[in-house]
């Protein structure tokens, strides 16, 4: 004996509704369908499942104890279709992750980690560049979300914030403030200042023009055509200072010291559109937000 789902569905329609025509109406299909299946079940059952009149259909003893498993019998399929949905949509997908700070430790490595641990089947990609790049292909749906520093909200974009960082001064050994506690920005507003051509080289370099000009200073700040790890290594040269966030000061540099601002914190948001519907992103989301309030720097 064999019974086909379609015939099951009729048989529930066909009850629910008192005839094989109004059935037929809600599911679309030819009375005649409906009829045909129902007898062939009904053949295959070797019993009738209706007691039939010209007024309609109504369901019979055995008829009311079909349906009853049936309906069970359905919800248990429904229920095996949801939890195999549930596990592809864990076990594949990409997830799109514009990044403007270190991963080296701090709150991102943090999320990151918590997200492999539940979710290993999706792939991360990571993009760096800087912040109005970012926003871009987060309204065109390139990329899924990012980490940026600011609280200002960005047209077209929700926001999240998540962290902060303090603002450390990056200073040669032989610096008059190395080993220092923390130094007032101010204190360095005679220094040379070098950044970074590549980002975030350009948001340090606005960071500095509006807080010491704030203060009535105009900085002398210099950039070059050079990475992170070769900048650090130019302050160690004593060609400069320079800043950084508290999550890039993990690891100690030889000829370095890393000092922190007083009273000068980084805001980093989640930033993503409200027109992405990728299940890995919102996964991604609910973590984000389930350890924020928890969330503390280490003290350096």
């Amino acid at each position: 004996m064999s019974i086909e789902l379609r015939q099951v569905e009729f048989v529930i329609a066909a009850a629910e509704h008192g005839s094989f025509r109004a059935a037929a109406i809600a599911l679309r299909v030819q009375e005649s369908a409906i009829s045909r299946q129902i007898r062939a079940l009904e053949f295959s059952l070797g019993a009738p499942l209706f007691t039939r009149s010209s007024v309609g259909v109504r369901l019979n003893p055995a008829g009311r104890e079909f349906v009853g498993r049936a309906r069970r019998a359905l919800s248990q399929l429904d229920m095996a279709k949801d939890a195999i949905s549930r596990r592809a949509d864990l076990e594949a997908g990409e997830l799109r992750i514009g990044i403007f700070s270190s991963l080296s430790s701090g709150f991102l490595p943090r999320l990151i980690n918590a997200y492999r641990s539940r979710f290993d089947g999706v792939q991360l990609i990571f993009i760096e560049c800087n912040p109005a790049e970012h926003v871009a292909a987060i309204r065109r749906l390139g990329t899924d979300i990012a980490f940026l520093t600011g609280t200002a909200g960005w047209a077209g974009c929700e926001s999240l914030q998540l962290w902060t960082e303090r603002v450390f001064a990056v200073l040669a050994e032989s610096h008059r403030f190395a080993g220092r506690a923390a130094v007032n920005l101010g204190e360095l507003a005679e220094d040379r200042f070098i950044v970074s051509e590549a980002p975030p080289g350009e948001e340090i370099r606005d960071y500095l023009v509006q807080r010491l000009a704030h203060l009535g200073h105009h900085p002398d700040i210099q950039q070059q055509s050079v990475g992170r790890d070769n900048l650090i290594r130019l302050v160690a040269l004593n060609l400069g200072v320079t800043l950084t966030s508290e999550a890039t000061i993990s690891g100690q540099l030889p000829g370095i010291s890393f000092v922190p601002l007083i009273e000068q914190s980084l805001p980093f948001c989640a930033v993503w559109s409200a027109d992405n519907d990728n299940p890995a992103l919102h996964r991604l989301l609910d973590i984000a937000r389930s350890i924020n309030g928890e969330w503390r720097l280490p003290n350096y």
